[in-house]
């Protein structure tokens, strides 16, 4: 091998990592964009299952009341 070959192989393998570096950037700052997707998705589903539950009790105490009322018509007829 001469000099000048010599000197190329170490600026090739720099040239190399340096490109393997950005694109590992790359990808680490899009799976970074994605867990910050899925983390916000998450939260939204939390709210969500939240007020359901909110709604489940309203629907359960609606329930008692018209069923105390349908009692009352029944007996006061």
């Amino acid at each position: 091998m001469t000099e000048h070959q010599i000197r190329r192989v170490p600026t090739a393998l720099l040239i190399a990592v340096a490109v393997q570096t950005v694109g590992g950037l790359v990808w680490a700052g899009g799976a970074a964009a994605r867990i910050g997707t899925l983390e916000q998705r998450v939260g939204e589903q939390r709210l969500v299952a939240e007020r359901l539950a909110r709604l489940e009790v309203q629907g359960e105490a609606t329930a008692a009341a018209v069923e105390r009322i349908e009692r009352r018509l029944e007996g006061g007829a």
